[in-house]
């Protein structure tokens, strides 16, 4: 085969490929970087948690709590069609678990907190698409990964001369290599 069929195959297979891919390189690419940033304790990219508190002058007490008196607490804080459960981890605290999250009521001093929790959109999906959710994603994902390695080297050969691998390409690709490298022998 001649150089000039190898190259257009070359290109070809780049093109299509990396066509084909552009999606799932979408997929990892956002979800990677949402995963740095959670492993960071940056922010969770799956989910949007909130936190307030606040106090009630509701005068509750273990003994006398009952699923009513509850309902009377979720309806100061807006949160009446939402009760799931509740207990007493000790006996001056009140846990009361709602539905995308929960409240801890200090019975003593009447102060609480709730934390709710909702999916964040996108992320959420993307994320779970990364963790390999089945069998079948997986095969497809280890597909990927050799496509990716598949564009990595037709990359290399895209474009001729001084501008590509034999020059200006094999200095750019020389370069992006050492990063890793120097990553794993100064920090591992």
């Amino acid at each position: 085969m001649s150089k000039k069929k190898i190259r257009k195959w070359n290109n070809l297979i780049h093109r299509d490929v990396g066509y084909f891919f552009f999606g799932l390189t979408l997929i990892y690419s956002i979800s990677g970087i949402a995963m740095n940033h959670k492993v960071m304790k940056h922010w969770d990219p799956e989910y949007i948690v909130n936190n307030y508190s606040f106090t009630s002058d509701l005068d509750l007490k273990q003994e006398t709590i009952t699923e009513e008196k509850v309902l009377l607490l979720l309806k100061e804080l807006g949160e009446t069609k939402n009760l799931k459960k509740f207990y007493y981890p000790n006996k001056k605290t009140l846990k009361i678990f709602i539905k995308g999250g929960n409240i801890v009521f200090n019975l003593k001093t009447k102060e609480g907190e709730i934390e709710t929790a909702r999916k964040r959109q996108v992320f959420n999906q993307v994320d779970w698409l990364h963790y390999n959710p089945n069998l079948w994603w997986t095969y497809f994902s280890d597909i990927y990964a050799v496509a990716l390695i598949v564009l990595a080297i037709t990359g290399l050969f895209v474009i001729r001369g001084k501008k590509g691998i034999k020059w200006r390409g094999a200095i750019i690709a020389t370069i992006g290599l050492l990063f890793p490298i120097l990553f794993l022998i100064f920090f591992m």
